[in-house]
């Protein structure tokens, strides 16, 4: 009978430093003049994502979607009214 023996794997404990991933902006420069971007204040506080996005589009509206930028947070807003405080 043949004895196995495991085979031994070497594991380093070499931790990766992650890039701060609100370094990096996908698609525009919209965010990246803030003193903090919506995403990082959103997810940092656990808001909910309607709430979230009411935030997002009215932090942007002046540097890219304008107008219609505010009617999609006035959109979120509604949904957030609907959704905790309708009768």
């Amino acid at each position: 009978m043949d004895i196995i023996v495991p085979y031994k794997i070497k594991y380093t404990n070499r931790k990766k430093k992650m890039k701060n991933p609100y370094d990096t902006q996908v698609g525009g420069s919209h965010y990246k003049d803030m003193a903090i971007q919506p995403s990082e204040f959103i997810n940092k506080n656990k808001i909910l994502f309607a709430e979230g996005n009411a935030i997002k589009y009215i932090c942007r509206h002046s540097s890219k979607g304008e107008k219609q930028d505010l009617e999609k947070a006035k959109h979120y807003i509604d949904m957030i009214i609907e959704r905790d405080y309708a009768k």
